[in-house]
């Protein structure tokens, strides 16, 4: 494994590290007064958008993508040979297929918090 290949995976895990809690944290601006039920309602939107995990179907499936071809690329390096490059690459491509799919998750958590809120009532924008 190059140190490139290295310092990539290791910056990837940090950075899928750091997503683990956030998009089902987060807090809407709200456009004008909120009610007395918006703290409770936040935190039950909140709740409800955990339950979109991370490691989910589309995370795994980007995953395999991913490291499959990172194996072809690594086979196609010619500084290293066809099984270290193979696993290197099939290394970083499930990382960064991974986390990929992870940061459409925390979107898609921070989404299910705004709808959540607009849902029971709130004036939130975003």
């Amino acid at each position: 494994m190059t140190s490139f290949q290295l310092t990539t995976l290791i910056a990837s895990g940090f950075a899928l590290a750091a997503c683990a809690s956030s998009g089902a944290s987060y807090e809407p601006v709200a456009d004008g007064p909120t009610s007395v039920t918006y703290a409770a309602d936040l935190e039950s939107c909140q709740a409800v958008a955990t339950e979109r995990g991370y490691i989910n179907g589309d995370t795994r499936n980007n995953a395999m993508i991913g490291a499959g071809l990172g194996m072809l690329a690594g086979i196609a390096d010619d500084d290293v040979n066809d099984t270290e490059g193979a696993v290197a690459g099939a290394i970083v491509g499930a990382v960064a297929g991974a986390g990929a799919t992870m940061v459409e998750t925390r979107n898609e958590r921070r989404d299910i918090v705004i709808d959540c809120m607009k849902g029971r009532g709130h004036p939130v924008v975003g």
